[in-house]
């Protein structure tokens, strides 16, 4: 799940950041499976009702990380192939999975990235990519997942956006910290409301494609409390924070520490908007 401050100018990042960026989870795969938070159930309940992600459904899952949507996945029933390109990140995911009772027969785990990796002949029912797709490539993304589709398949992307609420006056307060030691912040960020963020950019992305029906849209918003630590281990699964220079990173996170020790009592609570984006191949 994307998340952190608020958004920054690299959350959907251009060649060649966004190769560099994207590479960054791999490096601590146990740390991202440990502090990485799920999705909400409602979700999975929609996949079901709008994508058809079901029991025996043939669900390819884009970018599954360390298995936060794969095992929910599976125990819906579904025939999952999960692709991703950390190692890493793909091992723990099979660990997962093994832990929770699923074989490859249930859900196999693929390592490779997805503009890359020739899909089998079958096609697919559901191509599924959780807080992923906009790591592809965006100039092979859609004709790929088409493709690997069948007529009638449903695409369906989720996307989650740090939006305004929880602990809303340490959001403001953070951004001193991330305006002293990381000069890509531009000056005054704020979290948006909910009611702003509208998933044009990924509606456009679909309909000039030309390969998918209507997009559906779904949304979701649920508040996380998080101990000190705990939101400290969060901000280091993040790629923007992971790349930044060792001393501007540990001025950071110090700062970032100190001002929940402080001045919140060594808790802040996050608002999460999380969307859902399903539309059918033609």
């Amino acid at each position: 799940m994307t998340g952190g401050p608020p958004p920054r100018r690299d959350d959907h990042p251009e060649e060649p950041r966004r190769e560099h960026l994207a590479r960054t989870f791999d490096e601590d795969a146990e740390l991202y499976d440990r502090a990485r938070p799920g999705y909400p159930p409602e979700l999975y309940e929609d996949l079901g009702r709008l994508a058809g992600a079901g029991p025996g459904s043939r669900v390819l899952e884009v970018g599954c990380g360390t298995g936060q949507a794969t095992v929910p996945l599976a125990a819906r029933g579904c025939r999952v192939t999960a692709v991703d390109a950390g190692p890493r990140m793909a091992a723990i995911a099979r660990r997962n999975l093994a832990g929770a009772g699923f074989g490859p027969a249930e859900a196999e785990v693929v390592t490779a990235r997805f503009e890359d990796w020739p899909p089998p002949g079958e096609p697919y029912d559901v191509l599924v990519s959780a807080t992923a797709f906009h790591w592809i490539d965006p100039a092979v993304r859609m004709a790929r997942a088409a493709d690997a589709l069948r007529p009638g398949g449903a695409l369906a992307v989720v996307r989650g956006q740090h939006v305004r609420g929880g602990t809303e006056e340490f959001f403001v307060e953070v951004q001193r910290c991330y305006e002293r030691f990381d000069p890509r912040t531009p000056p005054g960020l704020r979290p948006p409301p909910a009611a702003d963020v509208d998933g044009s950019d990924h509606l456009r992305e679909v309909a000039d494609s030309g390969r998918f029906g209507p997009t559906v849209l779904r949304r979701y918003e649920q508040d996380l409390t998080f101990t000190t630590s705990g939101y400290l281990e969060l901000l280091r699964t993040f790629s923007g924070h992971r790349a930044l220079p060792d001393a501007a990173r540990n001025g950071l996170l110090g700062c970032v520490e100190a001002l929940i020790e402080r001045g919140y009592g060594g808790t802040v609570t996050k608002r999460y908007l999380i969307e859902l984006a399903v539309s059918h191949r033609r």
